[in-house]
């Protein structure tokens, strides 16, 4: 099938590399804008359009999605079907009407679950045991379209949502180089989604990400494993913000106040709600992460001190 592709993260570029190996011809990528990124607020290409690139596509960047010049571009393409993953934009009726199998989303739960922005970091928030990915025929609705396929995908006990995520993307390309596949052979039946057990997963915000040390252990550390890479989970200490990567929860009672720092020669380890968690990489306000034990040495807690957010 003749295919245009849309994605912007990392996180689709292991799809355009299986789509780009396949029998399927790619015509085009469709990805977000150039962005503002770093501390020098320079404007950089995404990653799928320097993977396009290399692989010498063209790339159709529109502002909009509603674009009319888009659509005609589209239209000009003439494309089967428009495999999509992570694009980060809402697609027209107009676009979605232009490729004669319609807009194929990959998107990473088992629908109708976590239908949103951040099904990964949900899925470990939540403390899901098990996810995974589906393909979905794009309609105007949020993730609401009938499925076309699936894969599941084990959480480990230590995933954080980059893991997860990493480990999803390539086996979300291979499911939706398959879907292609069926589309093209006729094999495939869009299956509605059950109308039991929806839930949605909304972009995670740096407010979402402040850590509750009143909450018991395990809500810490999936917390945290959530957030981590992005937007990166965070307490306060002494006034100030502290960056808190991923934490083990111990087996024990608390015998002090949720959010107090206990701070050995070796171990740091911090009580919560139902006992404490160890905390294994600190990054204090305009420093660089570091040990824990580092940390708590470098700052001298002083007996009872807690962080701030309990």
């Amino acid at each position: 099938m003749r295919l245009v592709f849309a994605g912007t993260p990392q996180a689709a570029v292991p799809s355009l590399d299986a789509l780009a190996s396949s029998s399927h011809d790619v015509a085009a990528v469709v990805t977000r804008p150039d962005a503002l990124a770093g501390r020098g607020r320079s404007r950089l290409p995404s990653p799928v359009r320097v993977r396009a690139e290399a692989l010498g596509m063209p790339v159709l960047t529109p502002a909009s999605a509603k674009d009319p010049g888009f659509h005609r571009a589209l239209r000009e393409l003439a494309p089967d079907a428009c495999p999509v993953v992570a694009y980060g934009a809402i697609i027209p009726r107009a676009a979605l009407d232009i490729p004669r199998y319609g807009w194929v989303n990959l998107h990473f739960s088992l629908l109708p679950a976590w239908r949103g922005a951040a099904p990964v970091q949900h899925a470990l928030m939540a403390g899901d045991d098990v996810t995974g990915a589906s393909t979905f025929l794009i309609e105007e609705g949020l993730d609401t379209g009938p499925v076309l396929g699936t894969m599941t995908e084990e959480v480990r006990p230590t995933d954080t949502a980059g893991d997860l995520m990493a480990r999803l993307a390539v086996g979300g390309a291979g499911l939706l180089v398959a879907t292609m596949d069926g589309l093209e052979a006729g094999s495939l039946v869009a299956e509605p989604q059950p109308t039991e057990g929806v839930s949605f997963a909304p972009k995670v915000t740096v407010e979402d990400a402040r850590i509750d040390w009143s909450r018991p252990s395990f809500v810490v550390d999936r917390l945290i494993r959530g957030c981590t890479p992005s937007p990166g989970a965070w307490t306060t200490f002494r006034g100030e913000r502290v960056k808190i990567e991923p934490v083990t929860p111990l087996d024990d009672q608390a015998a002090a106040l949720p959010g107090t720092v206990v701070a050995g020669k070796r171990e740091v380890h911090v009580a919560t709600g139902s006992g404490h968690v160890r905390l294994f990489v600190v990054q204090g306000h305009g420093g660089k992460p570091m040990p824990a034990a580092d940390w708590a040495r470098g700052i001298r807690i002083e007996p009872g001190e807690r962080f701030a957010d309990a």
